[in-house]
């Protein structure tokens, strides 16, 4: 049965506040009470559309991917792809979210299985399928790796910011230093493609 306006309407502002409270504080540190107050919707409600706190968590990172995928699809082509490097890059300095609850995430199940972690293999192996779509790999292990290094550095800085700060200097939060920062990004990630497509050629 589809969910009533109302009943989406409540769903939406238990994500809002969700995302709000997992992004600064990680899975152990938020508190469904909090949760609550946040939204101005009853706790039950919580129990009632998501089951417990670690599958709302879920739901709150499955929409912020999804929000990315909305604002930079994946490309289909070579040219695609290296343009994607640093719109990702651009994506995580406006909208750091993402990086943040995987971040939490990391850490609250470091090697233990996820909850949905059928689904977020299925979610990264169709991404490996389109990179190696783009690049011409008929190599899904290969397209995995190249995807993994793309992920790490259009991500990393914004994971762990002090690093970034501390390792570039007075200048990190600059407009030109984050103009440089996204021209090593792209440069290093176009050096992955290329050693990817002449492997495979």
């Amino acid at each position: 049965m589809a969910a009533t306006p109302k009943a989406q309407e409540t769903r939406n502002k238990l994500l809002e506040a969700a995302h709000a409270e997992f992004s600064e504080l990680g899975l152990a540190g938020a508190r469904v009470d909090r949760i609550a107050e946040r939204s101005g919707v009853n706790k039950q409600r919580i129990y009632a559309y998501f089951g417990n706190k670690e599958a709302l968590f879920s739901a709150v990172l499955a929409r912020a991917y999804a929000h990315l995928a909305e604002r930079v699809p994946l490309p289909t082509t070579e040219d695609g792809l290296r343009a994607y490097i640093g719109e990702v890059f651009d994506y995580h300095r406006t909208s750091g979210d993402l990086v943040r609850l995987l971040a939490w995430e990391g850490l609250h199940y470091r090697d233990r299985p996820i909850p949905d972690e059928k689904d977020r293999e299925t979610y990264y192996a169709g991404k490996a399928a389109a990179l190696s779509t783009a690049l011409g790999i008929d190599d899904p292990a290969a397209a995995a790796r190249v995807l993994i290094s793309l992920i790490g550095l259009a991500s990393w800085p914004f994971i762990v910011p002090q690093q970034r700060r501390l390792t570039l200097g007075p200048e990190a939060d600059s407009e030109a230093g984050w103009a440089l920062l996204r021209a090593s990004v792209v440069a290093h990630g176009e050096a992955i493609i290329d050693s990817a497509v002449g492997g495979a050629g």
